[in-house]
């Protein structure tokens, strides 16, 4: 079981603010951990369901210009694809999303190729600004949306920024555009299952602008990790814990803890007790 790559409940509770931190263009896609357990069945998305994970209009530059400073770092893709924006995402684990500011002054979601969606669906958010995309979020809209409309416009094609989101879920399916599933399988989920059927969901964003179009790319790598491998640091029970009891009433309500606060006790009492678990 390896050692998972992102492990944000260690800085506290997922939060409201943005939390972005520059990182280095070296860092920006590679390593790509997710490649070799993920890529397969996310071409198999591309191919099967696109109608479901791709969505673009007249963003022809702005895709072109994306893919091709994500095939700079991950190399040519395998096969023919039928935008470039798809032929990106096919080399990578992230999901790529162009936004796009519009005549009304408004960043809107105007290309993407997305397979790993954490409960919302592309053709709902298509096309939406910032304050759409972000309105179920506690403080979303319109806080949240302003604050990040301000990084984008003063954001430099030489800067990358970078966040985590995290959360759980049963199971480790990454295409999950409704929670519904999941929140039947945590319902019918025994205790003693817990620590290994539970997973850290964690989603790697990065924002990048682009120099030549003004797009900026906003890329998201969900990783899954079963909680067991989590928590199986000395100091990491304790931290995942905490994190969990003092996260923001709102973000709680909002993310559906209340719905897995009965798995993450016993998850959390197994992990501490292993010869009993």
């Amino acid at each position: 079981m390896r050692q998972p790559p992102y492990l944000p409940f260690l800085d506290g509770p997922p939060g409201i603010a943005p939390g972005l931190k520059p990182i280095a263009p070296e860092a920006w896609l590679l390593p790509d951990t997710e490649a070799g357990s993920w890529l397969t069945e996310k071409r198999a998305l591309m191919r099967e369901q696109r109608d479901a994970v791709f969505a673009a209009r007249d963003a022809d530059a702005e895709m072109a210009e994306v893919a091709e400073a994500v095939l700079a770092v991950a190399g040519p893709a395998r096969d023919d694809w039928p935008t470039a924006l798809e032929a990106a995402s096919s080399t990578v684990s992230d999901d790529l999303c162009v936004m796009i500011r519009s005549e009304d002054g408004l960043w809107r979601l105007r290309a993407a190729s997305l397979c790993a969606p954490t409960y919302w669906r592309l053709s709902e958010k298509f096309e939406q600004p910032l304050g759409g995309l972000h309105s179920p979020v506690p403080g979303g809209d319109p806080g949240l949306a302003k604050r990040i409309s301000r990084i984008f416009d003063g954001l430099r094609p030489d800067f990358i920024l970078e966040r985590c989101n995290w959360s759980v879920q049963p199971g480790k399916a990454r295409f999950t555009p409704s929670s519904a599933p999941l929140k039947e399988m945590a319902a019918e989920m025994a205790e003693a299952d817990a620590l290994d059927q539970l997973h850290l969901r964690v989603e790697r964003q990065t924002i990048r602008k682009m120099p030549e179009t003004g797009a900026v790319l906003f890329t998201i790598r969900v990783v899954n990790d079963p909680l067991r491998a989590a928590l199986a640091t000395p100091g990491h029970i304790d931290a995942f814990a905490d994190a969990w009891a003092r996260v923001d009433p709102d973000m709680y309500r909002y993310k559906g803890w209340q719905l897995y606060d009965r798995l993450i006790g016993a998850a959390l009492d197994a992990a501490r007790n292993p010869v009993s678990s």
